[in-house]
């Protein structure tokens, strides 16, 4: 095949393929009573693992290179990340200062 050719199936593909992201298939969940119930359980320490996440990566780190800077192992960033780990609240306060950020609490 010439790149003419190749580069038209790629295109045309590109075309066809419609991007799937995790909040569309979270807004799909969300109709299921049962999920909402066991999501509100687990919400918070989601939306604490997305903010770490994308703090992370706006800051062009590693989960490697973030533990570094916290003192601490790249496991333990993955387990946060992965929403399997409860971070104290003086390691959340290192955590944003790593990332640059200010940590706000609420209760709502």
């Amino acid at each position: 095949m010439t790149d003419d050719i190749i580069n038209d199936i790629i295109l045309i593909m590109k075309n066809k393929i419609k991007l799937y992201s995790f909040d569309d298939h979270l807004e799909e969940l969300m109709r299921d009573l049962e999920f909402v119930k066991e999501w509100g359980k687990t919400e918070p320490e989601y939306l604490l693992a997305k903010e770490i996440i994308e703090k992370r990566v706006k800051n062009k780190m590693s989960q490697r290179t973030l533990a570094k800077k916290l003192k601490t192992s790249q496991a333990a960033i993955s387990r946060i990340e992965s929403m399997n780990g409860n971070p104290s609240f003086s390691f959340l306060k290192r955590l944003a200062s790593a990332l640059d950020s200010k940590l706000i609490l609420q209760f709502k």
